[in-house]
């Protein structure tokens, strides 16, 4: 198996949405965008996976060690082995992966957030920076689209945030912020037994419009000349915001399962969004 082929494999098996806005692109870009994903895929599985926290501390330590070696010319591991070629070409930088890795060890030495602009620091590190690195990779003329891809990128993990709060409790992590947490008087004892109640849900209307404003905000900023260069950003946005609307539907019914697109969805959802966009 190649490094492109272990990339591509990790991407598809992931079944994210992210994987389906990958699948109009280019060759060459397919094949750097699919990198960045399957390395994201594998410093966030250690997070999620390893439960020894010394072990992760450690493992992530590891990609630090070979972000090193990948950008002197000697990578190991399959995914920087794919990764490696395409750095140069798009302008990525060792520290915008260290900020990604950063994010991955917040993880491991914190699981609550005080207020909004702890969170968004979070949410720059594991999804804002990533959203430039891709932007970089679909191509830009403008700067005011690496902005359009910074804050497109905090809207998506605000949606994922949504999406995963039961499942996050589970795990020891709750990432509504604190604050917001009592302004709504939802203690962490509810979200913690699966409790659902209109003030959580009024809290989660709340996080939810956050989203949504941080989305135009992105739409705004994008310049129409990048417009085209940027169709699987857009295509992200799109799922996200499909998503965003069911869980709004459910009445965020999130505490004690997971609401998700069909695989079929989000292919549709891409290849109209693609098009729309030519």
């Amino acid at each position: 198996m190649t490094p492109d082929q272990y990339c591509q494999e990790k991407a598809a098996q992931s079944g994210s949405s992210f994987y389906y806005s990958f699948l109009f692109l280019p060759p060459d870009r397919r094949q750097a965008i699919t990198a960045l994903y399957a390395w994201c895929r594998e410093v966030d599985d250690i997070v999620d996976d390893t439960q020894d926290d010394s072990v992760a501390h450690q493992q992530l330590a590891w990609w630090r060690n070979e972000l090193g070696q990948m950008f002197k010319g000697a990578p190991t591991h399959p995914v920087t082995k794919a990764l490696q070629p395409h750095v140069q070409a798009y302008g990525l930088t060792q520290p915008m992966f260290g900020e990604v890795l950063e994010g991955m060890e917040m993880d491991l030495t914190q699981s609550r957030y005080l207020d909004d602009i702890a969170l968004r620091r979070y949410c720059h590190c594991v999804a804002g920076v990533v959203g430039t690195m891709s932007a970089r990779i679909f191509g830009h003329q403008h700067p005011d689209t690496l902005e359009f891809a910074e804050k497109l990128g905090l809207s998506l993990q605000m949606v994922n945030i949504l999406r995963d709060v039961g499942e996050d409790a589970r795990r020891g992590r709750i990432y509504l912020p604190v604050n917001t947490l009592q302004r709504f008087q939802v203690p962490v004892s509810e979200i913690n037994q699966g409790t659902h109640s209109d003030r959580f849900v009024a809290l989660m209307r709340h996080q939810a419009e956050q989203s949504r404003t941080l989305y135009r905000e992105a739409l705004a900023l994008l310049p129409a000349a990048d417009r085209r260069a940027q169709r699987a950003g857009l295509v992200m946005g799109a799922i996200y915001q499909t998503l965003l609307d069911e869980l709004e539907a459910s009445d965020f019914q999130v505490l004690n399962q997971r609401i998700s697109l069909t695989p079929m969805r989000k292919l549709w959802i891409a290849w109209k969004t693609w098009m729309r966009n030519r």
